[in-house]
């Protein structure tokens, strides 16, 4: 019996030895495709390829596909468990001919492959045909030899392939796989079709035709191939088996489920044990590519498929968290092919088991309330639409989960009933929302959000991804399209643009048309991203190019390099809050912040401006955890959960039932350097942050300090400016860099030296007495009273009382009284002698010359006294009104 394995094995070595690149598995978020939830086909990730707007290097390409039917239009979700093919997790077997091959090769390849290389009886095989593809009919009679009876032409849909109204498409053949006669059901296009005697395993998908509108316009210049093969379907035929659950994967899953529950899969178990299987498999897949549990979008997708499989978990008497234990399980079976689950593991287990205790407390809750609203409603009756709103609304019990938990009932809901009850909901909601106080102009992003639903965030895995858009906005008012040179706000069913929140800036970067769309030439420069109501992100750009209309199909791609700045710096913030409280004690708490791309601020509680020994461990520290480069993870919990591990509530930021866990640097115990909620975006490893340097620290208020910072390359830039000021300072010293300090020590020592200097000539000026080669005046007599005065220009106020009390001891018994004029200014002192202090005070003397220089006051000692005034030009005038005191 081959493996599961080995038939995937297979499959791409033999169409890697026919000439094709065999591709990995693209991610199961496509990226490149808005209108889809999750892949769904192997052709979706050369959607682009066969449209012609990429090209390969190669013409040939072989891959086994992710994909996931859980939600939108393909949504397999309530059949899993209850048929033998149904799964929201399969894979998908293809190979490709962009414009190389076509239809006698592709058929060659396919019957060559079934028949010779994996043995399947050729009387087993039939084959479709579209009804007037002869061309095809005649290949299959050729090549394989099937006889005319075995080749079905099918006249419907099922045998044409379109990728919608415009574009590639062209007839299908697909290849069944007869189980036997014990088996009910009829061949394709007979009354008993849908039995399951006859299987489809193989479509293969010839691209010869152009669309446009629904019809067909010409013939493809390069006609292409495109097919996909379950690898459950085939593996199940491969294996002799005719139900896909009773293959080695599937098996091995399911075996694991009936040893942790001891409850074996036969009777009623035997569905729970499937979906179990089935869940785990795009749970685990899901979360590996990023996608997380969410209350929004694709993260709701896969909540649904966690609770769903945890809901058959409860049926089966599990009375602990089982779904995280099998993920062992399913790494061993599927983690060589695909080691992106290995790598995941640790992720995939945590958030299963957090989920499950969680969902256990709404389960035994909305179980038991469910029990009670059931009480009277008999088999197949139907439950009032307005008691499961209220299971949903005031006890978190999901739609869906009321639905399939009275499924054995055969008891329906009246969904019309709860669609009302919903909005009657929304419209209260509205109502309370407008007489909040909230600005008039946020009406229109409640409508946006009540219309749309919250804007679906890809941007932690993703820089690029397309998206439609859902509304425009112009001067503040909706609009249904905008063309060049208008500013304009464009919001997008997804969208990879960060809306700012939480101290970081929102994203900036462009929006064009997608490829192949009707937009053409479009081209919006994304200047900012806001985050109104907190779920919508708003791009606020211009139309530089091309008219952009809501419905279209945009490419939006991030400014990548601003981005990773701006993530360097975010990231930044919480290693230096972690190390803030490390160095200055817990008190340190985030009292704000600001995530720029050239920069980031952060302020927190602290009572005193840090010391430079603080800052420069608080720097050190911060490096070192950076060159450690440690990785980066991200975890969902609730907030209480999340706080009680540790996480540090980060400023600004609003927590809903779960929040986004960082934890980042090296581990202390059990525990993380830095572990913060928080839902910006951050770097993978600490190391990308690259470099951390502090450029200031300040007081905001009382008790609030503020440190500045730069990362990375403006880190590296403000150093590389500050090392060329050293050599721009060296230069005009005319010394080395090395040297600068010495120097400048040395020229300050001979400043000081000079100044010492200077002050003593000023001194010596002012000292020097009466005389024809003296600049200094004489003594003067004011009746009986002597008097000297003088006004100096550049001197020191400081000198002023040295300078009069040497004054003094020259008088013997006087008065001096001298004007420093600096820079405009002047200041006054004047001294008195012992024996005249009784008669005249230095203070009035003062206060009189301060007033001539246009100040007021002056104080001091009767024996010494000193003041200002903003006139210096009145020196003399001072020195006047002094002499006038002293005379009387």
């Amino acid at each position: 019996m081959r493996s599961t394995n080995e038939i995937r094995r297979s499959f791409l070595e033999y169409f890697g030895s026919q000439g094709h690149d065999v591709v990995q598995s693209a991610p199961l978020v496509p990226y490149n495709d808005p209108t889809l939830m999750f892949v769904n086909a192997g052709m979706v990730p050369f959607k682009n390829v066969f449209t012609g707007l990429e090209s390969r290097d190669t013409p040939r390409a072989t891959s086994s596909q992710k994909c996931v039917r859980a939600g939108g239009k393909h949504n397999d979700l309530d059949n899993v468990g209850y048929t033998a093919r149904h799964h929201t997790f399969f894979e998908m077997l293809g190979n490709f001919s962009f414009g190389d091959y076509f239809k006698e090769q592709a058929i060659t390849h396919a019957w060559t492959l079934l028949t010779k290389v994996w043995g399947l009886p050729p009387e087993k095989l039939l084959a479709t045909v579209y009804h007037t593809d002869d061309e095809a009919f005649e290949l299959w009679k050729k090549i394989a030899g099937l006889p005319e009876d075995r080749i079905i032409r099918i006249a419907t849909k099922d045998n044409f392939w379109a990728m919608g109204d415009d574009g590639p498409c062209g007839p299908c053949s697909e290849i069944f796989y007869d189980h036997g006669a014990h088996i009910p059901g009829g061949p394709p296009g007979s009354p008993d079709e849908d039995g399951d005697r006859f299987i489809e395993i193989w479509n293969l998908v010839f691209m010869q035709f152009e669309q446009v509108g629904g019809e067909i316009v010409g013939n493809l210049p390069r006609p292409s191939i495109d097919t996909g093969m379950g690898l459950e379907r085939v593996s199940a035929v491969l294996q002799g088996v005719h139900d896909n659950y009773d293959t080695d994967t599937f098996k091995a899953l399911i075996a694991a489920s009936e040893s942790l529950t001891s409850v074996p899969a036969e009777g009623a178990q035997r569905a729970s044990h499937r979906v179990i299987a089935d869940h785990l498999r795009s749970t685990g897949f899901l979360l590996a590519d990023g996608v997380l549990p969410s209350n929004e979008g694709r993260g709701y997708v896969l909540r649904r498929i966690m609770r769903r499989a945890m809901r058959h978990a409860h049926l089966l008497g599990a009375t602990d968290p089982l779904m995280h234990r099998l993920v062992p399980a399913l790494v061993a079976e599927m983690g060589q092919a695909y080691p992106e689950l290995g790598r995941a593991q640790p992720l995939i287990e945590e958030t299963l088991q957090r989920e499950e205790i969680q969902f256990r407390r709404t389960l035994s809750n909305g179980l038991r309330l469910l029990d009670e609203a059931t009480a009277e409603i008999a088999d197949g009756g139907e439950l009032p639409g307005e008691t499961a709103f209220r299971l949903y609304d005031t006890y978190g019990f999901p739609y869906d989960l009321t639905e399939d938990a009275l499924r054995s009932r055969a008891i329906t809901v009246d969904r019309a009933g709860f669609d009302e009850a919903m909005a009657r909901q929304k419209a209260a909601a509205r109502a309370a929302w407008k007489g909040s106080g909230q600005a008039a102009d946020s009406d229109v992003w409640f409508d946006f959000a009540e219309r749309e639903g919250a804007t679906e965030f890809t941007g932690y895995n993703a820089e690029s991804a397309e998206g439609r858009v859902v509304a425009l906005v112009r001067d503040g008012k909706e609009v249904r399209f905008a063309e060049a040179g208008d500013a304009v706000i464009v919001l997008t069913n997804q969208t990879p643009f960060y809306g700012e929140s939480g101290g970081q800036v929102g994203d900036a970067g462009l929006i064009t048309g997608a490829p192949g769309s009707s937009s053409g030439e479009l081209r919006i420069a994304v200047e900012d991203t806001a985050k109104p109501l907190g779920r919508l992100h708003a791009m606020h750009g211009r139309v530089e190019a091309g008219t952009v209309t809501v419905g279209d199909t945009v490419l939006q791609t991030v400014d990548v390099e601003r981005r990773e700045a701006i993530r360097a710096n975010h990231s930044a913030t919480h290693l230096l809050h972690a190390a803030l409280r490390g160095r200055l004690g817990d008190h340190v708490t985030q009292k704000g912040s600001l995530v720029a791309q050239d920069r980031l601020r952060f302020d927190f509680s602290h009572p005193k401006p840090l010391s430079a020994e603080d800052i420069a461990a608080i720097e050190a520290e911060v490096n070192a955890e950076i060159r450690h480069n440690e990785p980066v993870t991200t975890r969902l919990m609730s907030p209480d959960e999340a706080i009680e591990a540790g996480a540090m509530a980060l400023f600004g930021e609003k927590y809903g039932d779960e929040v986004r866990v960082l934890s980042m640097g090296r581990l202390s115990g059990s525990r993380n350097y830095s572990v913060e909620l928080c839902g910006g975006t951050h770097v993978d490893a600490t190391g990308d942050i690259g470099v951390f340097r502090i450029v200031s620290e300040s007081a905001v208020s009382s008790g609030v300090r503020r440190i500045e910072a730069l990362t990375g390359e403006g880190a590296r830039r403000w150093l590389v400016g500050r090392e060329d000021a050293l050599k721009n300072a060296a230069a005009l010293l005319r010394t080395t860099p090395e040297d600068v300090e010495a120097r400048v020590a040395a020229l300050l020592e001979e400043r000081r030296k000079l100044e010492r200097e200077l002050a003593e000539a000023k001194r010596a000026i002012a000292l020097a007495g009466s005389g024809p080669a003296s600049s200094a005046p004489a003594d003067e007599d004011l009746g009986g009273v002597k008097f000297y005065g003088q006004v100096l220009e550049g001197l020191d106020p400081k000198e002023l009382r040295g300078l009069l009390d040497q004054a003094k001891q020259r008088l013997g018994s006087g008065i001096a009284a001298i004007v420093a004029v600096n820079e405009g200014k002047a200041s006054i002192a004047a001294a008195v002698t012992d024996d005249l202090v009784e008669r005249i005070s230095a203070v009035a003397l003062v206060r009189a010359g301060v007033e001539a220089l246009g100040g007021k006051g002056g104080g001091g000692r009767p024996d010494m006294a000193q003041g200002g005034g903003p006139d210096g030009s009145k020196g003399q005038e001072a020195l006047a009104a002094v002499r006038k005191v002293i005379a009387g």
